[in-house]
């Protein structure tokens, strides 16, 4: 068994960056990224064989002490374990090899190692925890055959996955050496490094794929000690923000989101969750240009605060009213009202954080040129999902008879909007009755409230069971969500780190139920703050060059032709192409 030393840094000097790109092989009207800037003693790392920008590094083992020469004799000082240093020079010495290392690429040297006491760190690729609502806990194994059998044994994979988790949560001896935190790790509160040392893909005969990663662990301290759950949670704070249609059909259905926000703050006003629960209201119509009358793209009517009392959006409500002219079509630019929400809210402040866009048509994506932000679907579901936001989207569609041609659009468009652990949280109101419309608000409003008294402990009185389908969907999707909430709060509020792993074998998929939406890891790009500038330079001409019309459409897409057929026949051509032909940097 592998003794597990309980060290921790942090890497003070990097930034994290996560980035999912999908690159062709373009024409760049930018210049050669520059090479690292050199330090002032003139003297840099070692490069990674093959590249002439990326150096050479080292992360250190546990145990290992830099020394002021290379030789074991010479005086020494310890060093923390999973330190990375870069490397400046390597040193046979006997049958062994020395390495000069620094923590800085300023030229200076913190001493040398022996190089059986430092793992090479060929690549920028780290692991990141997802939420663990929804799925088993990750398991971190001593070596590779076991996750390996166990993801190839498909008959009795959950089995034997349940088995082994057993044990390590009892700590009985066994192939796991860790097992993920109960609670969510978030990666921008709680900084990790965990990374990838080698990776090796699997299959089933089922065409079940996964990535074996041998990877290490250097959690940063947690300041605070553990909390209770039930009294960590009872500071738990809920907010329902609600994007409101206000284009000239919406007038009866304006109405109806105000009165079911006053029944619901009636209803907590001398329950103990008030304190723990706000609403808020932005209300949006469409583009302004050759129609003044339509007074605004966006309103935000009230952003809830709990410097506010919870009664406070009450007096705002009669600012919302239906627009006294038709927009151009039947679609609105509700993703402009959703932006607006995600960006003026302090979701920081809430643990549940829910948004809910009733509308009666579908929404103007990022191609049209009414749209105000030119935003679509997926970019306004990757801006609810960032780690500062991390807010539940859900819709309530009023298919009235108005809109019959624009209804398989927008349910299209909500569905993908709103899923959630591969559920879309979408609610159409069928004929767009005022009647069906008050129920479908005030059983979600319920649903969402309830998950929060349930999480902090304080139940609401007067409120009876689901009685629809509907309903009842409601409540089993609200308790999903609010499972991922609590954990990701708990996770925030006890600064939850992650295991101590010295070196180990994990899976990036769940063997009991390996879907995308219960994904245990992401694989990230970890970046300096030089690198993700120059990424981020060379992104913008790229940008700047297809403006100002230097690639002609013909071009384009005859290199895009050309990028698939590269990739057809070897997709590590791509990245070297572009490598060499200086569009982006070595990393």
């Amino acid at each position: 068994m592998i003794k597990i030393v309980r060290r921790t840094v942090m890497i003070a000097s990097m930034i994290l960056a996560v980035c999912t790109i999908d690159f062709v092989s373009l024409p760049v009207a930018a210049q050669t990224p520059p090479a690292p800037p050199a330090p002032a003693s003139g003297r840099r790392p070692l490069m990674v064989q093959g590249y002439t920008e990326l150096y050479q590094r080292v992360i250190l083992r546990p145990g290992a002490t830099i020394s002021e020469r290379p030789e074991a004799a010479a005086p020494n000082r310890p060093a923390a374990g999973f330190s990375v240093f870069y490397v400046y020079d390597r040193k046979p010495v006997g049958t062994d090899t020395w390495l000069e290392i620094g923590s800085a690429l300023d030229g200076r040297s913190q001493g040398w190692v022996d190089s059986r006491k430092a793992i090479d760190w060929k690549h920028n690729l780290v692991l990141a925890f997802n939420n663990p609502a929804g799925r088993e806990r990750t398991m971190f194994f001593e070596d590779a055959d076991v996750p390996r059998r166990t993801w190839l044994g498909v008959q009795n994979r959950s089995a034997e996955a349940a088995r082994f988790r057993a044990a390590a949560a009892a700590n009985q001896p066994g192939p796991v050496i860790a097992l993920e935190p109960e609670t969510f790790v978030d990666i921008t509160r709680q900084f990790y490094l965990m990374p990838i040392l080698s990776a090796e893909k699997i299959e089933t005969e089922r065409s079940e794929r996964a990535r074996l990663l041998e990877v290490i662990s250097a959690p940063a301290p947690s300041t605070r000690s553990a909390t209770p759950d039930a009294e960590a949670l009872r500071n738990y704070k809920g907010v329902v923000v609600f994007v409101v249609d206000a284009t000239m059909s919406m007038g009866p259905y304006i109405e109806q989101t105000r009165q079911a926000i006053k029944r619901v703050i009636a209803r907590i006003r001398d329950s103990a969750v008030r304190d723990n629960f706000r609403f808020g209201l932005v209300a949006y119509r469409d583009n302004m240009e050759g129609n003044p009358a339509a007074e605004y793209v966006t309103l935000p009517v009230y952003l809830p605060s709990f410097s506010d009392p919870a009664e406070k959006i009450l007096e705002t409500l009669d600012r919302v009213q239906e627009a006294k002219i038709n927009n151009r079509d039947f679609d609105e630019d509700a993703i402009a009202g959703l932006k607006m929400a995600l960006d003026k809210v302090n979701w920081q402040e809430f643990g549940g954080r829910y948004l809910v866009l009733i509308t009666d048509a579908g929404t103007r994506d990022a191609n049209d040129p009414l749209s105000e932000t030119r935003l679509g679907i997926l970019e306004i579901k990757a801006l609810a999902r960032l780690e500062s936001k991390q807010v539940a989207m859900y819709a309530i569609h009023l298919r009235t008879p108005e809109g019959r041609d624009n209804h398989a659009r927008a349910e299209r468009q909500y569905k993908e909007l709103t899923e959630y652990n591969s559920q879309p949280q979408y609610y159409p109101v069928q004929g767009g009755g005022e009647g069906p419309f008050r129920t479908t608000v005030d059983s979600l409003t319920d649903a969402l409230l309830q998950s929060v008294a349930r999480t902090v402990g304080r139940p609401i009185a007067g409120q009876s069971a689901a009685q629809t389908p509907m309903a009842q969907q409601m409540q089993r999707q609200a308790e999903v969500v609010g499972t991922a909430m609590r954990l990701a709060y708990l996770g925030r509020t006890r600064e939850q780190a992650a295991p101590d792993v010295v070196r180990s074998f994990v899976l990036d998929e769940d063997p009991v139920d390996p879907t995308p939406a219960r994904k245990p890891l992401d694989v990230r790009v970890l970046l300096t703050k030089n690198q993700l500038s120059d990424l981020a330079k060379t992104v913008r001409s790229i940008v700047v060059a297809a403006n100002s019309e230097r690639l002609s459409p013909g071009n384009f897409f005859a290199q895009v032709l050309a990028a698939t057929g590269a990739a057809t026949r070897n997709p590590a051509q791509i990245a070297s192409s572009l490598r060499q032909a200086g569009a982006f940097g070595d990393f």
